[in-house]
């Protein structure tokens, strides 16, 4: 299978890494699981891009990963898109993620308007029906942190950069 496009990612910390990996565990646990990209870090998708951009890609995000500096997202919220595929923790919007979202953008038509989403599963509908649940009662909200933004092309996945946002924050 060729590779499709490229998505600029925003990487959330290795703590919210480690608490929305218990949420898969619990549904793993119970037999789910879903037909995401394997072994990718839970983020928040900045943009969607053709593959004839990796390169301004590449530099946009070193240019914006040493003009910002990490900064919390409150993941406050479960969410579906609709069709039923996808099962998401969301963050609430504020002024950070915003512009950082707004330094990421370029100037290429979206399929959707930009929804900052952390996909926890996707897979059929009926089967994320029988997840919600699992999700519901092991979810709790997760005060994190953007540390990183991240370039794949899919499919298959193919890292292709990542920087750390500058004067990280312990």
């Amino acid at each position: 299978m060729a590779e499709k496009f490229l998505a600029l990612m925003a990487d959330l910390d290795e703590n919210t890494q480690a608490q929305m990996s218990e949420w898969y565990k619990a549904l793993q646990d119970a037999g789910f699981k879903g037909v995401q990209t394997p072994d990718l870090p839970y983020h928040i998708t900045m943009a969607i891009l053709p593959l004839d951009m990796e390169k301004e890609a590449v530099d946009r995000m070193q240019k914006v990963a040493s003009e910002f500096s990490e900064f919390p997202v409150h993941l406050s919220h479960m969410g579906m898109f609709a069709g039923g595929r996808v099962l998401f923790a969301a963050p609430e919007r504020d002024a950070a993620l915003n512009a950082l979202h707004e330094a990421l953008e370029f100037d290429v038509p979206q399929e959707h308007p930009w929804t900052p989403h952390a996909t926890i599963i996707i897979d059929e509908p009926e089967t994320i029906q029988s997840a919600l649940p699992l999700v519901v009662k092991s979810f709790k909200p997760i005060l994190g942190k953007i540390t990183r933004l991240h370039l794949c092309a899919f499919q298959p996945k193919r890292e292709i950069a990542s920087f750390d946002l500058r004067n990280k924050t312990l």
